[in-house]
């Protein structure tokens, strides 16, 4: 098993959508290609959300898993 490393975490528990995907959007810019931001989110939404974000705009979700009512979403920066 791999262990991800994030340089950044963003913990979006208890916001609704968009706010997880306003946040990683914007956090994302903030580490360097090929770093990875982490984020957590209690709205069942970004389960569908976060893998349609990270196509579109082109970063690569490593990892997403579930803990308890949190989704953790590990994302590589890759442009």
């Amino acid at each position: 098993m791999t262990i991800l490393q994030a340089i950044k975490t963003i913990d979006c528990s208890g916001k609704l959508c968009p706010i997880p995907i306003v946040e990683i959007s914007k956090g994302i810019k903030q580490v360097e290609v090929g770093q990875v931001v982490k984020l957590i989110a209690t709205d069942a939404g970004s389960v569908m959300d976060v893998p349609a974000w990270a196509r579109q705009t082109g970063h690569h979700l490593l990892d997403s898993t579930q803990e308890g009512d949190h989704f953790i979403y590990h994302i590589e920066r890759a442009r």
